[in-house]
């Protein structure tokens, strides 16, 4: 298939929303084992390193899901279409098929899941974390993030957690969710709305900086916005609030219910500055991690690359991803001049 023909292209002749429903499916599998595992073993257990891949560090609690994820998409999706699996921690360095022996360049679909985004979070039963999918035609080695056509995503939560929220969209339908009471069964669906504050000031925004290595710049631009915006800290002393949610999934998830105004993610970007220069560059956001972006597009926020462009990336586990949400048009307008200007100044452009 041709680049100038994906936008008309079709995955599948099932409705797209039966493949979105038995994607529920399979993450909520993956949810109901990943709190067995919770509850049944340890948290030094669960945190114990299973190996470790181009891509990421993969756990126990990881390699637990993983037991259910390939019967799952096997029993769900596979009697409905053909599709190329690209997936953290399964099959980094090969696509897998499915039906098993379809030929690669045969399959109607590429289907892209992070099982747990926010592992670390999650066995530690601190935060949420969350199942990712999302699939587009398969269009080779050239499909991008830009070609998924549906997303879904499932919240994996804590021991502690009544309530699970799953969201999905079908590309121009939409974005939709479901609120699911873990002891009674009751669903209650809503539409995800962004917030609708004409500024940034007073709510939650960041640039993510969960780990050693580049905090110093990240941090440096953070202030740098929060000051020309907002004042210095004489003039402004609750501003601006960050939280670091280790889960792209996450803070999307937080951009589509209002709860987050910007969120931006550039350390692709600035770990290319720190390749040029012939430094140690650390870990970035994937493919895989932003999968689902469709979902907080399609209920209104604003998506870009980390250039404030299309965010396009090969569908794979390993490439560097930057991005950056905003979650509405005011807010982009506020603040897009001046982290554009201070990631130019730190080089990162």
């Amino acid at each position: 298939m041709k680049r100038n023909e994906r936008k008309n292209s079709i995955i599948s002749p099932v409705p797209y929303e039966e493949i979105v429903g038995r994607l529920r499916r399979v993450g909520e599998r993956v949810r109901d084992r990943a709190l067995i595992e919770l509850r049944r073993q340890s948290m030094e257990e669960l945190s114990a390193v299973a190996f470790e891949t181009a891509a990421d560090k993969i756990y126990v609690i990881d390699r637990a899901v993983e037991s259910v994820l390939l019967p799952a998409l096997e029993e769900e999706l596979a009697p409905l279409l053909s599709f190329v699996l690209i997936c953290e921690g399964v099959n980094d360095e090969q696509p897998m098929a499915f039906p098993h022996h379809t030929p690669i360049e045969a399959c109607a679909a590429r289907l892209i899941i992070d099982p747990i985004d926010g592992t670390r979070p999650l066995m530690y039963s601190k935060r949420s974390a969350w199942w990712l999918a999302g699939m587009a035609p398969n269009l080779g080695d050239d499909t991008t993030l830009d070609d998924i056509e549906l997303a879904v995503q499932v919240e994996l939560p804590t021991p502690r957690a009544a309530l699970s929220d799953t969201l999905w969209a079908v590309r121009g339908g939409g974005a939709r969710g479901e609120t699911v009471n873990l002891f009674t069964g009751e669903r209650k669906e809503f539409t995800p709305q962004p917030s609708r504050a004409a500024t940034a000031r007073g709510g939650f925004a960041c640039l993510v900086h969960f780990f050693p290595g580049g905090k110093q710049t990240l941090v440096a631009i953070e202030e740098e916005i929060a000051e020309r915006l907002f004042g210095d800290l004489s003039v402004n002393k609750t501003g601006l609030f960050d939280d670091q949610y280790l889960s792209t999934g996450g803070q999307l998830y937080e951009l589509m219910t209002g709860r987050d105004r910007m969120i931006a993610d550039v350390r692709g970007l600035l770990f290319d500055k720190y390749r040029r220069e012939g430094r140690p560059a650390g870990h970035a956001c994937h493919p895989y991690d932003i999968c689902t972006a469709l979902i907080a597009e399609e209920a209104g926020v604003i998506i870009t690359d980390g250039r404030g462009e299309k965010l396009s990336a090969p569908l794979d586990t390993t490439s560097d991803v930057s991005w950056i949400g905003y979650a509405n048009r005011e807010i982009r307008d506020e603040i897009e001049p001046v982290l554009s200007e201070a990631m130019a100044r730190h080089g990162l452009y």
